[in-house]
C-alpha cells in the first residue's frame, strides 16, 4: 500500500494511546538528561526557554500574554520568572504604547549573549545525546510528524 493511502486510514484508540505514550516517555527521558546538562547550571531550562522564545518573537519583543502561548508555564509563574530575569539584567520590559496595562518584553544585550552562549552549548549537548539515535531521514520524519500533530491540535 502506498504511503499516502496508509496515512488516510484513521488510527485506532489503542494505536493513538500507544504512540502518545511512546512520545511522552521519550520526552520525559530526554528532559531528565537536559535538565542535568552543564549549561542549565547557569539558568534553569525554563528560564532559558523564556529567553529562547523571546529571542524568536518578531522583532525580539513580545507581550507577556503572547510569550506565554509558547511556554509550558502558568501566567503567574511566568510573571515571577520575568521579574527574576529582569533583576538579573537579562530582559527588560516597557509599557505597551497600544495598551497601557500590558508590558512588552525584550532581551537585554546581556540576555541575548547568555541565550546565545547557552544555546550553542545546548545544541552541541543535545546532538551528542540524540544525534546517533536516528538517521537524518528519521529525524526529518519525526519533525514532520510532530509538526503535523501540533497543527492538528492547534487547528
Amino acid at each position: 500500500m502506498p504511503q499516502s493511502e496508509k496515512a488516510s486510514v484513521p488510527a485506532t484508540a489503542k494505536n493513538t494511546i500507544e504512540a502518545w505514550e511512546a512520545l511522552f516517555r521519550a520526552q520525559v527521558s530526554v528532559m531528565r538528561h537536559l535538565t542535568a546538562m552543564p549549561e542549565f547550571k547557569r539558568l534553569s531550562l525554563r528560564e532559558y526557554d523564556v529567553l529562547f522564545n523571546l529571542r524568536n518573537c518578531p522583532g525580539g519583543k513580545s507581550r507577556l500574554v503572547d510569550l506565554n502561548k509558547h511556554l509550558l508555564i502558568s501566567q503567574p509563574s511566568l510573571s515571577r520568572m520575568v521579574t527574576r530575569l529582569e533583576e538579573r539584567g537579562l530582559i527588560f520590559r516597557i509599557t505597551d504604547p497600544a495598551d497601557q496595562r500590558a508590558m512588552i518584553l525584550s532581551l537585554t544585550d546581556k540576555g541575548l549573549e547568555v541565550q546565545r552562549d547557552i544555546g550553542r552549548e545546548h545544541v552541541r549537548h543535545l546532538h551528542d545525546l540524540l544525534g546517533a539515535a536516528l538517521s537524518e531521514e528519521e529525524f526529518d520524519q519525526l519533525q514532520h510528524l510532530c509538526s503535523k500533530l501540533r497543527a492538528a491540535v492547534e487547528a
